[in-house]
């Protein structure tokens, strides 16, 4: 596939029919071609499963007469807690068929993330896997939490019961399933219902709430599938299967498992199981993948390998998210495979705003050209006029562009913050070259961007100074070969503490029992003060251009 961009751009529409919604869509799937694959799914101690068009829209109705059932409603807030799965396009949809906005959670949060979420939107409802059951538990009674659906939970008939069988609230999913028939009459939905509540990273504070409606969904299928990936609804999908390495917690799981694969009815693989190069080319080989959507680390890591271009893969496209894709991996895979990973750029309140389309003279480091349809510029900083090429400025898109949030749920305060002027802020630096490619220059947030992760400051020095040894923390990127970048801070010692290796490896014990694994400091260094502004902030720019004149190329 090989688009002509000027032609795109001057032809493209946004068409979202009004009674656009993602249960709908699937519902026309299972009817049009009920029988086709639409996950295959394997982890890594060798278990797999299979689900067609029609299995997921029979399951997500039996799940949607069990939250009936339970009290669930339109405008209720479900949220989810689980790693890929076959089943969590049935949970997902189910959800939304009666009308509920998904909140998804990382695997990888701890019980006072699950806490903040579910306290700030009002969440009743949680489904939750059987391992991570220990994420809710010890915040059951302080939340609005009222009932939680365990997925791979075990049967309450079973010799050995669910450890909640008897818990007033907890619920087995394949239990509720088998309870409830495969139509469902649910609420009229439209391109305008509200669908998910996805939260930020939590850059300047604490994780906001990103509200987008069921149109999210559409404009992923108008966007990110023919401009990115490279499919659209109707293709011959005979010989495809695509594979989003991304996790159900994360917005990349919208961006491409839902958004792109659902939407169209492509055949789609999930893998749940720890990332190593030689078992996805493996998978990839085994399983005759032929569009792959991965973060950049794990390019980097399959570029590693001298064995590379002995696989025998099927893949005929390759695209990349997260962070700027640097030219080794892109030369290795066109070396390889003949298959040049393309690079694409966007945020959680966003779809693609820039890819590098099928077809495009890819340039290595480049986030590629504005999406058709998305009107995305580079701004000044200052004001709202568009700067030249080569000089840096803000990304920025139209705020009457559909492919952009809504807002943030019930939070009218950030709302006016952001929804200002005749743009949509991303807080993220580039510029452009002459021929219009977008080029990634930093972040004006200070956000840090480890292996595809999105990572606030502010969450790793607030759980640092939880700990008795430290008085201050400043967390920044720091240039890591493998990673992109890494947690570097900068930590500023309490009161008769010394700095050593051993108390390094205390306080990144502690990060990792305090937050998420991802967001712990891998490189920690003892100072005695943190440069700050005269109003007393820190000013991190001093720290970031310290690390790269110790780490950068």
């Amino acid at each position: 596939m090989s688009l002509d961009y000027e032609r795109e751009l001057a032809d493209f529409e946004w068409m979202i029919p009004d009674e656009y919604n993602l249960p709908a869509v699937v519902a026309d799937h299972a009817e049009a071609f009920g029988d086709r694959l639409a996950v295959r799914y394997r982890d890594e101690d060798g278990g797999e499963a299979e689900r067609t068009y029609h299995d997921v829209d029979a399951d997500a109705n039996r799940f949607a007469n069990a939250l009936a059932d339970l009290g669930v409603g339109k405008g209720d807030r479900v949220m989810h807690l689980f790693p890929r799965h076959p089943d969590a396009f049935a949970v997902q949809v189910g959800a939304l068929a009666r009308g509920a906005l998904l909140v998804p959670c990382s695997a990888m949060l701890k019980p006072k993330d699950i806490a903040f979420r579910a306290n700030d939107c009002g969440a009743e409802t949680v489904v939750c896997h059987a391992d991570l059951t220990e994420m809710v538990e010890p915040v059951f009674d302080e939340t609005p939490i009222e009932r939680v659906v365990v997925l791979d939970g075990e049967d309450a008939d079973s010799e050995e019961d669910s450890a909640h069988a008897d818990d007033e609230g907890w619920h087995v999913f394949a239990d509720l399933l088998d309870a409830h028939d495969a139509d469902h009459d649910g609420p009229d939905l439209g391109a305008d219902d509200p669908m998910s509540i996805n939260y930020t990273s939590g850059t300047t504070g604490q994780p906001k709430p990103v509200l987008h409606r069921h149109r999210w969904v559409r404009c992923f299928e108008l966007v990110n599938g023919p401009y990115w990936w490279g499919v659209e609804q109707g293709d011959d999908f005979s010989d495809e299967l695509l594979w989003a390495t991304t996790g159900t917690g994360w917005a990349k799981w919208f961006w491409s498992p839902v958004g792109v694969a659902l939407t169209t009815g492509a055949p789609q693989f999930v893998y749940e199981g720890e990332f190593d190069a030689g078992t996805f080319l493996d998978i990839m080989a085994e399983e005759e993948v032929t569009r792959l959507c991965a973060v950049p680390t794990q390019y980097r890591m399959f570029a590693q390998r001298d064995d590379l271009a002995d696989y025998d893969l099927a893949l005929e496209e390759a695209v990349s998210a997260g962070e700027p894709l640097n030219r080794e991996p892109i030369q290795a895979f066109e070396g390889s495979f003949g298959v040049t990973p393309r690079d694409g750029y966007g945020q959680t309140e966003t779809v693609a705003l820039v890819t590098n389309y099928p077809g495009i003279d890819v340039k290595p480091g480049s986030m590629g050209k504005p999406a058709p349809g998305m009107g995305t510029t580079i701004i000044d900083t200052q004001d709202e006029q568009e700067v030249e090429p080569g000089e840096i400025g803000e990304i920025a898109v139209p705020i009457d562009c559909p492919g952009i949030f809504d807002g943030y749920y019930e939070k009218p305060n950030l709302d006016e913050q952001t929804f200002h002027g005749d743009y949509y802020r991303t807080g993220d630096l580039a510029s452009r070259d002459d021929d219009g490619y977008f080029f990634f220059e930093g972040r004006a947030d200070d956000i840090i961007i480890s292996a595809g992760y999105r990572i606030g400051p502010f969450e790793v020095e607030d759980a640092l100074i939880g700990h008795e040894a430290v008085a201050e923390a400043a967390a920044v990127a720091s240039p890591h070969d493998e990673r992109g970048n890494v947690v570097k801070t900068y930590v500023v010692l309490a009161d008769g503490r010394e700095g050593s290796d051993d108390l390094a490896a205390e306080l990144q014990a502690y990060m990792k029992s305090e937050t998420a694994p991802y967001k712990y400091p891998r490189r920690i260094e003892f100072v005695d003060e943190l440069p700050k502004t005269s109003s007393g902030k820190i000013r991190r720019i001093e720290l970031r251009e310290r690390e790269e004149q110790m780490f950068g190329a």
